[in-house]
């Protein structure tokens, strides 16, 4: 038993040197259920109960958001799931796989939008493990300046490039510790803040109607599992081919799932239950859930939230490497892996200590990636579903083989997808990003680079005061907030409500309008990490400027 675990130690500490190849039948090992650890280890964050008052910003009941976000959570989860089949089918990183749909030199395109989203978002997740450890320790009255960022930023970055490095058996054996630790700790802060839960209040909240309910699936759908489809199959392409597809889907899409979904649901009865907590949480999810924690459990606290952080950054520096191997770096997977902890390490030093406005319209660009990723998505799972066997190993590797060399129809398919999907979201992160939207117009679905709805006070159906003003346009407030839970904005952009609820108890939504005007503001949210929602965009020390028109629930 000693021999056995000192060759797994070893292993876990050498550095793998599979990278897009096939793996050989000798070293597929495992089973499904152990595809558990890291997806569970990458979704687990305190974070994720944040997502309760973003949820309820929509203006819908405790239940409603309740079935939103089992419903949303799980059905983006399962894509992930059925995406992870083709790993155990194939034995290929993803982006490998991807060639039998795109051919081998087509596949470049999603393979170079893949690296530039996984790259970009261990980098926002790096950042918001360096930040909030500052924002701990500050209260703690242990510094969290500059110093403490320095040394968070080198144990977080260590951990994460360190992982990425060394490779798959590492990084199991550390999602387990860290699905444990996290999963213990999230219990415990569970148990202490859950005296601040008031039933009644949260039974009172008042329905919303079916457009708010769908566009509250649509959001929590593209802030869950949309954003880990482009890696899933990384994770399962060591199983051996004998596995069960069944257990491989339903250990992804549990694994990944569980956690969120017990998270979002906590999160609901925190912010349903108070106001101020709802509004605290929606400006700063750290400060927030630690200011209801007593002080001797800060300290696990920041373990958790960093851990949190550090998971998803795990998996995201990992499957960056490959994408970037499926893009053409004639080099083996450590290294890729190591350029990538490079570029990450940069982005987070930048970010934190010089340029803390560019994290905002950073995210912008990495959402905007977000759309022909959602198209690469419904490609893969069309040749999923259509494949009766197995793939074609050497074909993979070989233009000439039955995969082709670019096959002009997926390519086709994703940028013309990809074009009307910008078309019909709306990104005002940044300045240079307002171009998204162009398609809302000519369809008669509102303005472009705008919300479509005016700034309505408090009424659901709009004929509250401010009703008839026009939305206030946010892109000039210095750190770009929109979330419901900020004070709402009048045509001067001034601050005109506190809270969500200050007018007539109600939250603040569209009131008026189509559906699909509705979900043309949340589907640009794509794709968003549960950990990422809402701490990226307050730096340490900076207070909350602007305000938040209620006519426009956006992920920021």
């Amino acid at each position: 038993m000693t021999g056995q675990f000192d060759v797994q130690q070893s292993r876990a500490l050498a550095v793998e040197s599979n990278g897009l190849n096939v793996i050989a039948d000798e070293e597929r090992k495992g089973r499904p259920s152990q595809l558990f650890w890291p997806w569970f280890g990458a979704n687990v964050s305190v974070l994720g109960l944040s997502y309760g008052a973003f949820a309820l910003g929509f203006g819908i009941s405790f239940w409603q958001a309740v079935i939103a976000g089992v419903v949303g959570v799980v059905f983006s989860f399962l894509l992930c799931g059925l995406i992870a089949l083709a790993g155990k089918r194939g034995s290929a990183p993803t982006m490998a796989l991807s060639r039998a749909a795109f051919g081998v030199r087509g596949n470049k395109l999603p393979s170079l939008v893949s690296w530039l989203l996984t790259v970009g978002w261990e980098t926002v997740l790096t950042i918001l493990a360096t930040l909030a450890t500052a924002t701990v320790f500050e209260r703690l009255g242990w510094g969290g300046g500059d110093l403490t960022k320095v040394i968070a930023l080198v144990v977080v970055g260590l951990l994460i490039v360190a992982c990425g490095v060394l490779g798959f058996d590492l990084i199991m054996r550390a999602q387990t510790v860290i699905t444990i630790v996290t999963g213990v700790l999230t219990v415990v802060y569970i148990i202490l803040v859950a005296d601040r839960i008031n039933w009644n209040t949260v039974s009172a909240l008042p329905g919303g109607s079916s457009q708010h309910v769908i566009g509250a699936l649509v959001f929590l759908m593209t802030g869950f599992g949309l954003g880990w489809v482009n890696m899933a199959a990384d994770y399962s392409r060591y199983l051996p081919r004998r596995s069960s597809s069944a257990g491989v889907v339903g250990w992804t899409t549990f694994g990944s799932s569980i956690a969120p979904v017990v998270l979002l649901v906590f999160g609901l009865l925190l912010a349903g239950s108070s106001e101020d907590l709802s509004k605290a949480i929606s400006a700063d999810p750290i400060g927030a859930l630690a200011q209801a924690l007593p002080t001797w459990f800060l300290v696990p606290f920041v373990i958790v939230a960093v851990l949190g952080l550090v998971g998803g950054a795990v998996l995201d520096i990992y499957s960056s490497g490959l994408a970037l191997l499926s893009v053409g770096l004639p080099a083996p997977r450590y290294v890729a892996a190591f350029i990538d902890g490079l570029v990450m390490i940069a982005g987070t030093v930048y970010v934190v200590f010089y340029g803390g406005e560019f994290l905002g319209e950073f995210q912008g660009f990495l959402i905007t990636l977000g759309v022909p990723v959602a198209a690469w998505c419904g490609i893969m799972l069309a040749d999923i579903a259509s494949r009766r066997r197995d793939y074609a190993e050497a074909d993979l590797y070989d233009p000439s083989g039955r995969y082709g060399d670019v096959r002009l129809l997926p390519v086709l398919t994703m940028i013309v997808a990809t074009g009307i999907g910008w078309g019909l979201v709306t990104n005002t992160l940044a300045s240079w990003l307002t171009w998204q939207g162009y398609l809302l117009k000519p369809f008669g679905l509102g303005g472009m680079g705008r919300p479509p709805y005016g700034n309505r006070k408090g009424r659901r159906d709009g004929t509250g005061a401010g009703a008839d003003r026009p939305a206030a346009d946010l892109r000039g407030s210095r750190l770009r907030l929109g979330r419901a839970g900020l004070p709402a904005c009048d045509e001067t952009g001034r601050a005109a409500d506190r809270h969500p609820r200050a007018a007539g108890g109600l939250h603040p939504v569209r009131g008026t309008g189509e559906t699909s005007r509705f979900l043309g503001d949340v589907l640009r949210a794509l794709p968003v990490r549960t950990a990422a929602a809402g701490l990226r965009r307050l730096p340490v020390g900076r207070r909350v400027q602007g305000c938040f028109n209620s006519g426009q629930v956006h992920l920021r």
